[in-house]
């Protein structure tokens, strides 16, 4: 080599891809252990240093559905379906619930860890993920409650049960879908988080918990259904009180629409995660 002359070295431009492909799948898989930390960890974090503990997820939907049954079941005379007003509430609050606890912790769960993601690489779609499986648990435990009350007011075993894991199912994936976007969209505009609660507020009234589907008028109930909650409320209420008509278009176009906001919230997700670590 001459002298003064330089070493010229390969340069190579690694740039991330914005699709999914096998290799995220299955390094999500070899690190599905980290999931489980995760959800672990949101769990003892939500009950640490509280005087009833887990008890805070019976609290929240029994004394809303108390709250209802005043208001929407005793003073507004709000139709039940032929099911006890409190029964016909609570059934619709415990997936609302679910659903709007994990919806409010996937949206910050990027942000509140900036720390993990600036020193460590692993799958990011584990932290909204977080949220929405420890909810599970919560749920689980609130429909304890429910099945109490159910022997109370001698409502009575149902086949239809069997397909309660199902519409679980699609409150889980409704609550991710919708938790992927707005946990992108919080790392790069900070004002999301703010806006949540309220879209929360709005969406509960949007929905059918305090009153039933059969209250919209026919021709917008296509349109009602697009409300990805609508359809697991109305399988929920099917499904343990045989309240509504089994699953029919509405639930079937909210399926859909789940599906639709999973898919594009994904590809989303995958094309700003890299740079969440410079955001947050």
């Amino acid at each position: 080599m001459k002298s003064g002359s330089s070493l010229q070295l390969p340069f190579v431009l690694i740039r991330p891809s914005s699709r999914w492909s096998r290799h995220d799948l299955q390094e999500m898989w070899e690190h599905r252990e980290l999931l489980y930390f995760f959800v672990w960890r949101d769990l003892k974090i939500r009950y640490k240093r509280t005087v009833i503990g887990a008890g805070w997820a019976v609290i929240q939907p029994f004394f809303a559905m108390v709250v209802f049954s005043v208001f929407f079941g005793a003073l507004a005379k709000m139709p039940s379906e032929g099911v006890p007003y409190p029964l016909f509430s609570f059934a619709g609050l415990l997936p609302w619930m679910y659903f709007a606890n994990a919806l409010a912790g996937a949206t910050t769960a990027a942000v509140q860890n900036e720390r993990i993601i600036s020193k460590v690489h692993f799958p990011k779609l584990f932290l909204p993920a977080a949220p929405v499986t420890a909810g599970l648990v919560d749920l689980g435990v609130s429909f304890l409650v429910f099945m109490g009350m159910m022997i109370y007011y001698g409502a009575p075993l149902r086949m239809s049960m069997l397909a309660l894991p199902l519409f679980v199912l699609l409150a889980a994936l409704t609550a991710f879908s919708c938790g992927i976007w707005l946990c992108a969209l919080n790392v790069l505009f900070q004002d999301v988080r703010y806006a949540v609660p309220f879209l929360i507020q709005f969406w509960l009234f949007a929905s059918p918990v305090a009153y039933p589907s059969s209250l919209v008028p026919e021709k917008w109930r296509m349109l009602y259904g697009l409300n990805p909650m609508a359809g697991v409320l109305e399988g929920f209420r099917w499904a343990l009180l045989g309240a509504g008509q089994p699953p029919g278009s509405m639930v079937f176009l909210s399926i859909l629409m789940v599906l639709v906001v999973l898919g594009s919230g994904l590809l989303y997700f995958r094309h700003v995660e890299d740079i969440f670590a410079d955001v947050v």
